[in-house]
């Protein structure tokens, strides 16, 4: 392999991850139905259950005066390292777009934006409702489980939560596991705990302030940001090596009722989006006009399009490659 080829295979990879992003940054799809859609999915899924203790303590040597660096490389090759680097640079990269062009959204039309993400999450619901069995009495509990869960907390109970460190270290430890489970958004769990738009403006705020920083300047303030998202970042990186193992372990075990319990959380969490309008329109004094139920819903309709579509191309994905077999 020659080197613009190689290189045309990491920016592919990269596309990819900007891909995944971008739903990560929107609830509704997750970034492992787009990993999923893209055909990467099963290799994500081996480089991350292929990183380890002894793995980084073997790649860690590489930075140790005397040290053998061949296990460090066969550490990192085990790992698929070169790829999840580059794959999370692609994600984070839309995740920093996309939540900026969210957070402008959200703070000029907020009907129709909480109304595409409504549609996004039912969506989500219905395309995933179809692979649950409601035949047993656990099954059942779980059900009911999730959505009383997800309908209670996205309420009150979320703002209640309010947004110290171990709230939001806790939102990112369960959020990440939204890369390995094609179905639920990382978003989705931010919107359901009442993390979403706080994490979002802090991002946004972190992100202009390193920048004026870069060029020289000084931006009073900034730090109680910047650890914000360090911290969220923590939980990220420690659940994405704990928590997407503990969901796979359990869909693994109990596949029928974990799914009978995830896709109810969807449902409950349909509350969010339409509690979340309701709260910015008595800040305003307004109610809910015939024609702001008209928007919610066109926005919703439009946002039950996108998850369909991307259905529809993770359908015919799935078909090629049984066909291919």
């Amino acid at each position: 392999m020659d080197r613009r080829t190689a290189a045309l295979g990491w920016l592919i990879v990269y596309a990819k991850g900007v891909c995944m992003g971008t739903a990560d940054a929107v609830p509704g799809v997750s970034g492992g139905t787009i990993a999923l859609v893209t055909g990467i999915y099963e290799r994500l899924i081996g480089a991350i259950t292929g990183v380890s203790p002894g793995r980084l303590r073997s790649l860690a040597s590489v930075v140790v005066p005397g040290e053998d660096s061949r296990e460090a490389w066969q550490a990192a090759a085990e790992m698929d390292l070169p790829f999840l680097v580059v794959l999370g640079v692609g994600i984070v990269t839309a995740i920093i777009t996309v939540t900026r062009l969210v957070d402008t959204a959200i703070e000029t039309v907020p009907v129709l934006t909480f109304g595409f993400f409504f549609g996004l999450i039912g969506a989500s619901a219905v395309v995933l409702w179809s692979d649950v069995q409601l035949n047993t009495r656990g099954r059942v509990a779980a059900a009911i489980a999730g959505f009383v869960f997800a309908f209670v907390v996205s309420g009150r109970a979320a703002a209640a939560l309010g947004h110290q460190s171990a709230v939001v270290f806790v939102a990112g430890l369960i959020a990440v596991s939204a890369l390995v489970l094609p179905g639920i958004s990382g978003s989705l769990i931010l919107i359901l705990i009442g993390q979403y738009e706080f994490m979002i403006d802090t991002l946004r705020e972190t992100v202009d302030g390193l920048i004026v920083v870069a060029l020289g300047g000084t931006v009073p303030g900034l730090t109680p940001a910047v650890v914000t998202v360090v911290t969220f970042v923590s939980g990220a990186v420690v659940g994405l090596f704990t928590t997407s193992h503990v969901v796979q372990w359990a869909l693994s075990r109990r596949r029928e009722a974990t799914l009978a319990f995830l896709v109810s959380l969807i449902v409950g969490a349909l509350r969010a989006p339409v509690a979340d309008v309701s709260r910015r329109l008595a800040e305003a004094n307004q109610g809910w006009t015939p024609e702001l139920v008209g928007s919610f819903l066109a926005a919703a309709v439009v946002g039950g399009a996108v998850v369909l579509l991307i259905e529809r191309g993770t359908s015919m994905g799935s078909v090629g490659e049984t066909e291919s077999a």
